[in-house]
């Protein structure tokens, strides 16, 4: 099974890069300028059966319009959600954001960052991994993101 990597970030750049940086890996890759936008959003509680998961890593900018990454992912944990591998991107944090995402078991990259650090991330992730893992079979990709926020 493919892995499967979320991204959330305001920035086209940044989502475009990290877009092709996960596809390059073999990624099925959801990206999303905000998380309003994704279907997790709207759910009342995770759509994931058992032990499944919706992703086997999720990024997120920390500030997006309108929205805070942590406080998102803090709601998504609420519902449910089996956050497997986490990380926070911003150009700044304050110290509470960082205690809060190290509640979380989060890993922290500054703006601008270097895709090293991102690729030294995904190593350990991709070992970390379970063979058996299961991932939710999301059937219509629409249900995850809108595709016209993929590079084309």
């Amino acid at each position: 099974m493919r892995r499967r990597a979320v991204i959330f970030d305001d920035n086209d750049l940044i989502r475009r890069n990290l877009w092709y940086f996960f596809d390059h890996r073999g990624y099925e890759v959801f990206t999303f300028p905000e998380p309003g936008v994704c279907s997790l959003h709207a759910v009342r509680e995770c759509p994931c059966p058992g032990d499944a998961s919706c992703a086997d890593l999720i990024i997120s900018d920390v500030n997006m319009l309108g929205t805070n990454g942590i406080d998102y992912m803090e709601k998504l944990l609420r519902k449910g959600c089996k956050l497997r591998n986490l990380a926070f991107i911003s150009g700044y944090f304050t110290p509470r954001d960082i205690e809060r995402a190290a509640k979380l078991g989060c890993v922290l990259f500054s703006k601008p960052f270097e895709m090293q650090a991102i690729a030294d991330w995904v190593e350990i992730v991709e070992q970390s991994i379970p063979t058996g893992r299961i991932l939710y079979n999301w059937s219509d990709a629409s249900r995850l993101g809108d595709p016209s926020n993929l590079p084309g």
